[in-house]
Formats: structure tokens, C-alpha cells, sequence
């Protein structure tokens, strides 16, 4: 059994879960804009955004649902943040399968070279 094949099912499918909110442009636009410019109103999240507030609302849920950001009651606004564990969780599925990609190509580099 590989050592993919081995992981808990539970397991891929939280990862599943993470990165399939992540593969939508608006999403990940939303992502990349509250990484650098902090927890935000969607009134600024939307402003910057050719996407309505309510489209931008959807996203938001769909991130929140994955566990990527959440929003939080500031009088009549709801704050949005990201969940920078969850964020963490990301890059570290993408390192573990960037080092996958390595130890292939290190064996397929042997492999032709013997």
C-alpha cells in the first residue's frame, strides 16, 4: 500500500474540503487579500471586487464552512478573517506532496542513471 493510500480517510477529506474552497479565483483572491491586508468588513472585501456583496458573502461562507476564515459580529459589520492553522494545514499538504514529487524524481533519476 502506498504511503498516499495509507493516509486516514478522514484525513484527505478535510484536505479535499480545504482545497477544493481554495479553487475558486474569487476565494482565493478573497484569501490573498485578507493574508496581507488583515480582518476586514465585507463592505471593503466587496469594494475591491467586480463581485457583488452577496456573491462575495457565498464565498465567505464557503471559506468559513472549510475552515479557512471566519467572521465575527463588530456592531452592525461582520469581521473577516482567515484562519491561519487552517492556512498552515494547506502548505503543509503541499509540502508533503512536493516532497513526494522529489523522492519520484530522485528514484526515476537513479533508476536511469544505473
Amino acid at each position: 500500500m502506498s504511503r498516499a493510500s495509507a493516509l486516514p480517510a478522514a484525513e484527505t477529506r478535510r484536505a479535499a474540503a480545504l482545497f477544493s474552497a481554495l479553487a475558486d479565483a474569487t476565494r482565493l483572491r478573497l484569501v490573498a487579500r485578507m493574508a496581507t491586508a488583515g480582518p476586514e468588513p465585507i463592505v471593503k472585501l466587496s469594494a475591491a471586487s467586480s463581485v457583488s456583496r452577496q456573491a462575495i458573502t457565498k464565498h465567505l461562507r464557503v471559506l468559513a464552512r472549510a475552515g479557512l476564515a471566519r467572521g465575527q459580529r463588530a456592531g452592525r459589520e461582520r469581521i473577516w478573517r482567515l484562519d491561519l492553522e487552517r492556512l498552515a494545514e494547506a502548505h503543509d499538504w503541499l509540502e508533503r506532496i512536493s516532497r513526494q514529487w522529489d523522492d519520484a524524481l530522485a528514484r526515476l533519476a537513479d533508476l536511469v542513471e544505473r
